[in-house]
């Protein structure tokens, strides 16, 4: 049985994931996921929603009972522990680097394996409630090791997520908002989600991919490399057919009708 479900309605596929009863991410949860980014390459496809699918669960956290069965298996652990890891994160790099925006509504509970899927992707909404995010795995005597330590520090900075994660901290999402961790705290996340989805449905592929290229790839460099890179990307899009036929909609407008064009325009475009 498929542990995700897709819905894509005007190019934004919501994707849902469904392990009851605490929607636990297991090994078949990832393969899936693997599959569906790829998929999800499609140009069909302009923005993608992940959510949970239990009631008040996003993703809760790794199957632990799955740790616990690799765990015990030594020689498999040295054999094959670091394939298995780089399976894990490539599929989580590759969730990053779609060429499209990720949007996580975080409809419950995320730690652990789900705080890292969540991570992964561009924008996280939070839903209000009684909920919990973190990176427990320190008091579980082991490590967040499916990209978490790396992706929180540069998210946060080193200095907070250190402290985050050797105390194995669990936060409720307005202490998750004030930490930066996620971008707005919902009544209803996946609602939200889908209604920042729909903004951006419609706005240009380049310009959505050429960005997300230069804010990820240039972060990783010194403040030189990152202008190269960000001045790459800018000439991408001022390439486009597409580009100059936007521009020149904006430029004929009076000054004055301008501003209300560039509020109205992401409800407006439709997909090319």
């Amino acid at each position: 049985m498929s542990l995700w479900s897709v819905e894509l309605t005007n190019g934004v596929a919501v994707a849902s994931y469904t392990n009851p009863p605490m929607n636990y991410m297991t090994a078949d949860g990832m393969n899936e996921l693997k599959a569906l980014i790829e998929e999800w390459r499609d140009p069909s496809v302009r923005v993608v929603v992940l959510t949970g699918g239990v009631p008040d669960r996003f993703i809760t956290h790794y199957s632990v009972e799955e740790l616990v069965a690799s765990a015990k298996d030594k020689a498999m652990m040295m054999n094959v522990g670091r394939a298995w890891l780089h399976h894990h994160n490539s599929t989580l790099t590759n969730l990053e680097h779609l060429p499209k925006p990720v949007i996580a509504a975080m409809t419950g509970s995320t730690m652990g394996g789900g705080f890292e899927t969540s991570l992964s992707c561009d924008i996280r909404i939070g839903q209000a409630g009684d909920y919990r995010y973190g990176l427990p795995e320190v008091t579980l005597g082991i490590l967040p090791g499916g990209c978490g330590t790396q992706r929180l520090s540069r998210l946060i900075g080193a200095g907070r997520a250190i402290d985050f994660i050797l105390r194995g901290r669990i936060c409720r999402p307005q202490e998750a908002l004030a930490l930066d961790i996620i971008h707005e705290v919902a009544i209803d996340a996946k609602a939200r989600a889908i209604e920042i989805a729909n903004e951006m449905v419609g706005l240009s592929a380049v310009a959505i991919a050429e960005t997300k290229r230069a804010v990820y790839e240039g972060s990783k460099v010194h403040m030189q490399g990152g202008l190269e890179i960000e001045g790459d990307a800018f000439i991408h899009t001022m390439l486009t057919d597409e580009a100059v036929e936007i521009m020149e909609e904006y430029v004929a407008l009076d000054y004055a009708d301008r501003i209300a064009w560039l509020e109205r325009k992401k409800g407006l475009i439709h997909p090319r």
